[in-house]
């Protein structure tokens, strides 16, 4: 799951290598921080948040068919 949210924030980025994600896990599953550089930030965020949104969305519906739970936290 980590390789999928990195797969992800990599293809939208320019700085592929700035990309890191982080993973924890508490009392409702693993919790992901993607963190990239700041000037990528927009680019993972998207207009509205949608693209933040829709990442969140494939995590979380990858999860589901693993029988897990998971979410997406994009810090700076």
């Amino acid at each position: 799951m980590k390789e999928l949210v990195e797969f992800l924030a990599r293809e939208l980025v320019d700085d592929p290598d700035a990309v890191r994600v982080g993973e924890s896990f508490d009392d409702r599953g693993v919790r992901y921080q993607l963190q990239v550089a700041p000037e990528d930030m927009g680019k993972v965020i998207g207009r509205s948040g949608r693209t933040a949104r829709a990442i969140r969305l494939v995590v979380q519906a990858a999860a589901r068919k693993q029988g897990t739970a998971a979410t997406v936290d994009i810090v700076d």
